[in-house]
């Protein structure tokens, strides 16, 4: 389900990291998102990504959608009513092109698509009372962390992502995102 393929997305530039190698594209597809908002979620994949994988050259698309584009996905692929915050896409997951993997070799990997949903971010940023900026902050992090092959579906699991997600997002200065949780247990 590679988000790159359809038309009349507003389309970021493609960069590449010097330091990470990851190349990541940015599609602004539906959503009333601010501008500098490429630059957060940006920053957010890149350094998710330098922290885990180190410099191994790859590439991932972020859409920057709103609850119903994201309602659509969440049904079609999860089978869930309703939008979510973020959706992953691991490029390990998504169909089989038909395609011999000879035609990827000199490609960069792909690590697969990650869609946030504005409203929905928005709404969870203030009932949590959070800036938006650094719940879409954490939501890409997690995005990423998923694509990585990180999970939360068993508690260990769980565990270890939220602790990999916490130092991560101390490096960009956004606080735990779990603090509450921890503080109620």
């Amino acid at each position: 389900m590679s988000a790159s393929a359809s038309s009349g997305r507003k389309r970021s530039e493609k960069t590449r990291s010097p330091v990470s190698g990851l190349e990541i594209e940015v599609l602004r597809e539906a959503g009333d998102w601010a501008s500098g908002t490429e630059e957060t979620v940006h920053r957010a994949a890149e350094h998710a990504y330098v922290v885990t994988q180190g410099g191994d050259p790859a590439e991932l698309c972020i859409v920057l959608a709103d609850d119903e584009f994201v309602a659509k996905l969440n049904k079609a692929y999860r089978g869930k009513d309703g939008p979510t915050n973020v959706l992953s896409f691991p490029a390990a997951d998504m169909p089989d092109t038909g395609l011999p993997e000879s035609a990827f070799r000199e490609e960069l990997p792909l690590l697969g698509d990650i869609i946030l949903a504005r409203e929905t971010i928005a709404r969870e940023a203030d009932e949590q009372k959070k800036s938006f900026t650094d719940h879409l902050t954490h939501l890409t992090v997690h995005g990423v962390l998923h694509l990585l092959g990180h999970d939360h579906i068993e508690d260990d699991e769980a565990e270890e992502m939220e602790a990999l997600e916490r130092d991560i997002l101390e490096d960009l200065g956004v606080s735990d995102p779990y603090a509450d949780d921890l503080a109620n247990n």
